[in-house]
């Protein structure tokens, strides 16, 4: 299987663009996770004889994460621009074009599996967009506060298929598709060295 240069710079490209993604959110979540922060912040700060309330220290808290949240949506931006052009890809690319029937049990599996991920990076796309700019599509803050749900949830799709994405590329390559990790790199198949 040959992968195309412009379809191997929007693999790599994207998977870039996931992995900062998922590190946005695990930061936000984690190490500057604004409540954990705050409560840190207003021990240090009373300790140092400044007592503030806890919603001043949320305040804070929030600020000292708001430069690495600017990434996540830089990042946003990013992955719109790349569903677009993998949309453009679908139509254009016909390297790797092989009907579905024609596929074997697991191909069907994993292709389907690709299929979960283009569509939920594609709604991660648009709620993404949809809940920057709110305000400017007239919605209602309530509307916003749903549909930020709704695009949190399905994080956790994408953060699965990294994960099996990852391990069963390198199950691949070490079984029946070897050579499958340096095709992605330099778009040669194994008949290619020989």
């Amino acid at each position: 299987m040959k992968y195309t240069l412009s379809f191997r710079i929007w693999h790599w490209l994207f998977a870039v663009v996931i992995l900062g993604l998922l590190g946005t959110v695990f930061l936000r979540k984690t190490f500057l996770s604004y409540k954990a922060n705050a409560e840190i912040l207003m021990a240090k700060l009373s300790d140092m004889g400044n007592d503030i309330t806890i919603e001043d220290a949320k305040i804070l808290a929030k600020t000292i994460r708001d430069n690495m949240w600017e990434w996540h949506i830089i990042l946003g931006y990013a992955l719109a621009a790349l569903v677009i052009y993998r949309i453009i890809l679908f139509f254009v690319d016909k390297s790797k074009r092989e009907s579905f029937s024609s596929l074997s049990l697991h191909k069907k599996a994993v292709r389907s599996l690709y299929y979960v991920l283009y569509a939920t990076v594609l709604f991660m796309s648009i709620s993404g967009l949809t809940i920057y700019f709110y305000e400017y599509l007239g919605l209602a803050k309530e509307t916003a506060k749903q549909i930020k749900e709704i695009h949190e949830a399905a994080y956790n799709i994408i953060l699965v298929f990294v994960i099996l994405h990852i391990v069963g590329v390198f199950i691949a390559d070490a079984k029946d598709e070897n050579g499958l990790v340096s095709t992605m790199i330099n778009g040669k198949t194994k008949d290619n060295f020989k």
